[in-house]
């Protein structure tokens, strides 16, 4: 029995040491020659280091800011400049729009004059100043609507009033009252017509 006794001696010292290997103290835990407060310090030091990483995006952040709001005050002001020169423009163009047909109607105006002062029957002369009038009225575009005898078209004509007719169809244009006008395509005065109508 005493043999057996001694074999379980060693193995019951061993548990000791086993145990004496786990301290319940964390502090014993450190490596020798290490100071136990270096983990408070890593982590004081993580949260600097991530701090100043946030403000360094952050003023990133606000340098691109500013080199937008920069940007945009620019193309604001490139924008107001180029309007204002497209303005400037329109109004020299419409300027010299009107000087030009004001110097081509000049001799239409010395015709009317001419035939105010000459003596007898001046309808000849009226005709050819109405013509005149028309040629130079025409190369800047303006046409008048065909009404007399065409179907009423609401897009150029204003039907003033409508007559029976049962030698024409209806909707047929009778008479002109006042000759509509296009300029360059584009109606600016609707022709006033009388339009057959059937009862």
């Amino acid at each position: 029995m005493s043999g057996e006794e001694n074999k379980r001696e060693p193995e019951a010292s061993e548990q000791i040491e086993e145990a004496q290997g786990f301290p319940e103290d964390p502090a014993s835990l450190t490596r020798p020659g290490e100071d136990p407060g270096t983990a408070e310090d890593a982590e004081e030091v993580s949260e600097e280091a991530e701090t100043a990483t946030v403000e360094e995006e952050l003023e990133t952040v606000r340098r691109e800011r500013d080199e937008y709001l920069e940007a945009l005050r620019r193309l604001k002001a490139e924008f107001e400049n180029a309007r204002k020169r497209l303005q400037r423009e329109r109004s020299r163009i419409l300027e010299t729009a009107s000087e030009r047909l004001v110097m081509e109607l000049l001799p239409v105006l010395d015709n009317l004059d001419r035939a105010l002062e000459a003596e007898g029957d001046i309808r000849e002369g009226v005709r050819a100043t109405r013509d005149q009038l028309a040629d130079v009225l025409g190369r800047e575009g303006l046409l008048p609507v065909a009404s007399d005898g065409q179907p009423f078209d609401p897009n150029v004509h204003e039907a003033v009033m409508g007559q029976p007719s049962e030698e024409h169809e209806e909707g047929t244009i009778l008479e002109t009252f006042q000759r509509g006008y296009l300029l360059n395509g584009k109606p600016i005065r609707p022709a006033k017509v009388v339009v057959a109508r059937q009862d």
